[in-house]
């Protein structure tokens, strides 16, 4: 359809830029399914694509898993380990359902995203080479929403809505 003509045309877009994406769309809508084309269709296709639920990663391991821990950073961590951004590092990290980020770790998305730079628990700042592509179904624009308007910006760098198959049936098969 005409529809799936014109996601298919933002999916090559974005691949041909380095840029951050925001995929939005309701449950079902295909949104891990447009991440893992763009990142196909990048130059960073060779590397890996990681992809992380954020509603699954308890507030508290927020920050280990995604930036990772440095050995001796806390009880028990006899050695270091890498964050779902150095798994990624050359490739893509997928943040699924990211309206779901837990508000304490926020900031430091932020920081990786602006500076792209991220700081283990216990460990050295360094720089990354991530692309960041980003899904939700939540709204994350409104005064009743803790989502940070900063962070909302810098994950929409390049937006790509997709409409629910009810809106264009013509693509059931």
């Amino acid at each position: 359809s005409a529809c799936m003509a014109d996601i298919r045309e933002q999916v090559a877009r974005a691949g041909e830029s380095d840029l951050d994406v925001l995929v939005r769309g309701e449950t079902g809508t295909g949104k891990e399914l447009v991440a893992t084309a763009i990142h196909r269709a990048s130059r960073r296709a060779p590397m890996p694509m990681v992809s992380v639920n954020m509603a699954a990663i308890p507030t508290e391991l927020a920050a280990a898993a995604l930036f990772g821990s440095a050995r001796g950073a806390f009880t028990g961590a006899n050695q270091a380990v890498p964050g779902y951004f150095e798994q990624a590092e050359g490739g893509t990290l997928f943040l699924d359902e990211i309206g779901d980020a837990a508000v304490d770790v926020q900031p430091q998305l932020l920081r990786a995203l602006q500076e792209r730079e991220i700081q283990a628990v216990g460990g050295p700042i360094r720089r990354v080479d991530v692309r960041v592509i980003s899904a939700t179904d939540a709204a994350l624009d409104g005064q009743s929403n803790d989502f940070k308007a900063a962070l909302r910006h810098r994950l929409g760098a390049c937006e790509i809505l997709l409409p629910p198959l009810r809106e264009h049936p013509e693509d059931i098969g």
